[in-house]
């Protein structure tokens, strides 16, 4: 997307958390597709919320959160109540969108990214409430 004129440029350390960010979220894919999934969108983003991937393996649709950081635990800890409100209702969003997908089984999952290191794959990291 691009910048307005009026707009200061993009901080260096907001630019570097954003390639990081990209980064993680391929190598995330990159490691479900091997685990047999179908990635059906990537950086899917509503006014609510973005889903960092939207998978799908079988019958099962999965929304997951992709987490980077120096190390897995860390990652793990990084995914917030706030963080799960927002990806909740962007798949809401989602599903207003695909109807398709409304009588699909549905999950919540947790990618963590830590340099030098597999991806952590969390299927079911959490529930809707």
């Amino acid at each position: 997307m691009a910048r307005r004129a009026d707009q200061p440029p993009p901080r260096p350390e907001r630019v570097a958390a954003f390639r990081v960010g990209l980064s993680a979220e391929s190598r995330a894919a990159a490691y479900l597709i091997a685990k047999g999934y179908r990635i059906v969108a990537r950086r899917f983003r509503t006014p609510v919320g973005e889903i960092d991937i939207v998978a799908r393996r079988r019958d099962v649709l999965v929304f997951a959160e992709v987490k980077a950081r120096a190390r897995l635990d860390d990652a793990a800890e990084a995914v917030t109540e706030r963080g799960k409100r927002r990806i909740v209702a962007a798949a809401e969003a989602w599903l207003a969108a695909h109807p398709d997908d409304v009588n699909s089984n549905i999950r919540f999952d947790a990618v963590l990214v830590a340099p030098g290191r597999i991806p952590r794959h969390i299927p079911a990291a959490f529930e809707t409430n």
